[in-house]
């Protein structure tokens, strides 16, 4: 009799395809765990900076370099060309107003000079020529008028006795004619000489005047000359120091090179460089500080140079109060130029989180300290040290604020103790 084999219901093939079927579901799960929820990232908190958000006083300022600078200073420029002969004070000499500083030669200026010298002495022969003879043609003139005279005199004389005499029928009518003829000759000849003499009186006149016009002509030029020629020798204009002295001795120096400048002793100012991004916001008044030998000093904008160079402007400020005792032309100053007013604002620590995420949105660090996410802000004004914080954040809450290059599209920052 046969017997009936019992079926088994767990064979090794069905527990091979569930055990398949469950790693596959296990798989899948795992996959969807990972890719449907944020992207994370582990971090070492060791390797990030973690800031604290607060509330306090902000004032917007910019860290700027200045260069101590006298608050007077003249240049010295050469009024004339010249080869340097002789220097008769050195660099960083105090000098009085008129002392000689140093003296150049110039041989064509020399012999112009002498010309122009021979030009006045020529200018003064030829005006004593002149005159003289003025004065000779004068008297010919006066003598010739003193003939007319005479002349006119005496047919005048005739003239008037005739006249009696042919009125009495003394004489006749031919003789009377001829005295009338005489003294009406006379008459026009003595106007006429009148007329010359008074001519050669306003021609004298006006010579004189055009050789006293061309004497002092060529005597301003001399003058002039003399000036340049004492030009050689450079004198100091005002009372102060000499610094950044260029002339040694054979040295050659053309008209209007520097030989150095004056730096006047009344006092300093400071001359700043600038970042042409603020210009539109630098103006006369703003103030800025400094620290020197461990006390604070105050300076202010007095000048704006709104010229831009190299991407920079420039500014001069003067000290608003004390000056520091000690200081020195020259000497460089780190100064906070205030752009603000002071005020109570919410705070975040500057970081390199900036430069990835241009302030627009910084992870947040949770309650727990064990993550942090991402979180979209608002950043207003900023100085060296912080960011004005508009929105996003509140004081006590904690940011992750080190550089962001390494973290791509992260949404989550897991921290790792």
């Amino acid at each position: 009799m046969d017997r009936a084999i019992e079926k088994k219901k767990w064979t090794s093939k069905k527990m091979i395809t569930i055990a398949v079927v469950v790693a596959i579901v296990a798989l899948i799960a795992v996959s969807y765990y990972f890719t449907s929820g944020k992207s994370k990232l582990n971090v070492d908190e060791e390797r990030i900076t973690i800031s604290e958000v607060t509330k306090g006083k902000f004032q917007e300022f910019i860290p700027v370099n200045g260069v101590v600078l006298p608050l007077t200073t003249i240049y010295l420029d050469a009024s004339e060309g010249g080869r340097v002969e002789e220097k008769f004070v050195e660099d960083g000499s105090v000098v009085k107003k008129g002392q000689p500083i140093l003296r150049l030669s110039n041989t064509d200026l020399l012999m112009t000079m002498m010309s122009q010298q021979n030009t006045v002495y020529n200018t003064l022969t030829q005006m004593q020529i002149n005159n003289n003879a003025a004065q000779q043609n004068t008297v010919s003139k006066l003598n010739q008028m003193a003939d007319v005279e005479s002349l006119f005199q005496e047919a005048e004389r005739v003239y008037l006795m005739d006249k009696q005499l042919f009125e009495q029928k003394v004489i006749g009518v031919q003789e009377f004619k001829k005295a009338q003829n005489d003294y009406n000759y006379y008459s026009r000849k003595k106007k006429l000489a009148q007329q010359i003499l008074q001519q050669d009186s306003v021609s004298r006149a006006q010579q004189g005047e055009q050789d006293k016009r061309s004497y002092k002509g060529s005597q301003e030029a001399l003058n002039m000359m003399r000036q340049k020629v004492n030009d050689l020798i450079v004198k100091s204009p005002i009372d102060g120091q000499l610094t950044s002295m260029d002339a040694e001795i054979g040295q050659t120096k053309r008209q209007g090179d520097r030989l150095g400048q004056i730096d006047v002793s009344s006092g300093f100012k400071v001359r700043v460089d600038i970042d042409e991004h603020y210009i539109s916001r630098i103006y006369s008044g703003l103030k800025g500080d400094f620290t020197f030998a461990d006390k604070t000093y105050k300076l202010k904008i007095s000048k704006v140079f709104t010229q831009v160079v190299n991407g920079r402007f420039q500014v001069d400020m003067q000290f608003d109060g004390t000056v520091p005792t000690g200081i020195r032309r020259g000497q460089t100053l780190q100064i906070r130029l205030t752009l603000s007013d002071e005020k109570e604002v919410i705070r975040l620590p500057r970081g390199g989180f900036y430069q990835q995420t241009g302030g627009n949105w910084i992870f947040k660090v949770s309650t727990n300290g064990k993550t942090a996410y991402k979180t979209d802000i608002q950043l207003g004004s900023q100085n060296p040290d912080y960011y004005e914080v508009l929105q996003g954040l509140k004081p006590g809450d904690k940011v992750v604020t080190s550089n962001y290059e390494n973290y791509g599209t992260m949404q989550e920052l897991v921290i790792k103790k």
